[in-house]
């Protein structure tokens, strides 16, 4: 039996892609989170993380919804995303976003230091390892920009992935490069956005795997919806849905063939 004093206090920020386009993701982590002995809760007040009014210059209406992100997981001994994206805004740019307003920067600390991108809470924290999992596949790891620059994710989840059964890992070329997608980097630049997910994927396809996977549901959409334009068969799944053994779940984009 679970000794409840050793049991992790985690709320879950499920982000808006993750909510809107691919809610088994949040399954999956809510599964792996309980696995690695946490206590989790999905704050119902949590909104967007502000990532999207960020980059467009919008400060006004980012600072407003951090407020109430950093209101919504408030009393949480970790806050959990499986995104390191949305990890990164909370973690490093709230305090850019406040560093003039003293009265708030002690909260906006502490939720940065409680704030974790999934698989490093997992590794790092939790000291998890998937047990009694398989995907009997050869996957390829594609590092998203925020994941890897900003919260210094690489080896984590390569590492639990290690732990799948029948799992075949193969390092795509140049596998750290930017997929273009970029928040609305895409929508501003778009043929710019087309040249660097077709330089992904070509790579991708070099490594000879049948799945890619990630851990920032954006990239994954971005490649995956450029997969099937171009008539590429490969199956893109979020890291968390593999390590949780939903595996078998459809791949992003494969609902629609």
């Amino acid at each position: 039996m679970t000794d409840p004093d050793t049991r992790k206090n985690v709320a879950l920020f499920v982000t808006c892609l993750v909510d809107l386009n691919r809610p088994s993701v949040a399954f999956a982590a809510l599964r792996l989170l309980e696995a690695a002995n946490c206590t989790i809760v999905v704050p119902e007040m949590q909104t967007c993380c502000g990532q999207i009014a960020y980059n467009s210059g919008d400060k006004k209406s980012t600072k407003d919804i951090a407020r109430a992100v950093i209101r919504a997981f408030q009393g949480f001994d970790y806050v959990v995303a499986p995104s390191g994206s949305c990890a990164g805004m909370i973690r490093h740019h709230y305090a850019e976003l406040f560093e003039d307003d003293d009265t708030i920067m002690v909260e906006v600390a502490a939720l940065s230091e409680r704030t974790y991108e999934l698989t490093s809470f997992l590794h790092d924290v939790c000291g998890y390892h998937p047990e009694g999992i398989k995907y009997p596949a050869t996957l390829t790891y594609h590092d998203s920009c925020s994941s890897l620059r900003e919260m210094k994710v690489r080896d984590q989840p390569r590492a639990l992935l290690s732990a799948v059964d029948g799992l075949e890992l193969r390092e795509a070329e140049d596998a750290a490069a930017c997929c273009g997608f970029g928040g609305t980097f895409c929508l501003k630049y778009s043929e710019i956005s087309e040249s660097m997910v077709d330089t992904k994927i070509d790579n991708l396809l070099k490594s000879g795997a049948e799945t890619l996977a990630a851990g920032d549901l954006g990239c994954l959409m971005n490649i995956a919806g450029r997969l099937k334009r171009r008539g590429e068969r490969m199956k893109v799944l979020h890291v968390a849905e593999i390590l949780a053994g939903m595996g078998d779940e459809p791949g992003l984009g494969e609902e629609s063939r």
